[in-house]
């Protein structure tokens, strides 16, 4: 019994990180964002979208999922391009990390994290990322605006968010590590390309990107 629950868990892990295809995981988070932005009241504050250099969303993370307690999750960090003026393309992550122990079910939820430093986005683009152990890490504020908000958030150089069953909250992911996700940047550039090089650099976007890079254009322009 306890062999085939094992096999289960590693089949159903399988399945999260090798059923869908990156396209369909870039629509996804595209989904994400335009699903929390339609909402302002609710929403992640424009002017901080304004002041992001980048922007990590996860659609679909998973907590607290079987035998290892934590959080495992595969998205997309997409970054300004050097002009400040556009986003560049997206490159593939993975969140990771929490407690072990003996736990069956869990939930799931979108993640996104705002990335509010130059010093942040190079970090979070290296080779592994933790947060608040590497950059300084707070739950992000919610709403139309963002100007009544403490000095504490602006002195973070992440803020974070989640979203379950339709709820969308600042959230502490402290603890969470963050890797490049070689496998959806093979799969979207048919090449070893660093995510650095991706995110900052001058690679072209795939064409499942746009609809996503549009919209982040759209309610994140600078004024």
């Amino acid at each position: 019994m306890m062999l085939r629950t094992i096999g289960i868990a590693c089949l159903a892990v399988g399945a999260l990180y090798g059923a869908d295809t990156a396209a369909s995981r870039l629509q996804e988070a595209h989904e994400v964002f335009m699903e929390i932005m339609d909402a302002p009241d609710k929403g992640i504050p424009q002017d901080l979208l304004g002041k992001a250099q980048c922007i990590v969303i996860v659609p679909g993370l998973k907590k607290g999922a079987f035998f290892i307690g934590g959080k495992y999750g595969r998205g997309f960090i997409v970054c300004r391009t050097a002009s400040g003026t556009g986003w560049g393309a997206p490159a593939g992550v993975t969140v990771e990390g929490g407690s072990f122990g003996f736990q069956i079910g869990g939930q799931e939820t979108d993640a996104v994290m705002l990335v509010l430093s130059k010093r942040g986005a190079e970090k979070l683009l290296s080779s592994k990322f933790t947060l608040g152990a590497d950059a300084a890490v707070a739950a992000g504020p919610v709403g139309r605006t963002s100007s009544a908000d403490t000095d504490l958030k602006f002195r973070a150089e992440i803020l974070t968010y989640s979203r379950s069953r339709g709820i969308f909250a600042g959230i502490s992911l402290q603890g969470a590590t963050l890797r490049p996700d070689k496998s959806a940047n093979q799969e979207l550039y048919h090449s070893g390309v660093s995510n650095q090089k991706i995110a900052m650099g001058s690679t072209p976007p795939p064409a499942a990107a746009a609809a996503l890079r549009a919209d982040l254009m759209k309610y994140s322009a600078r004024k």
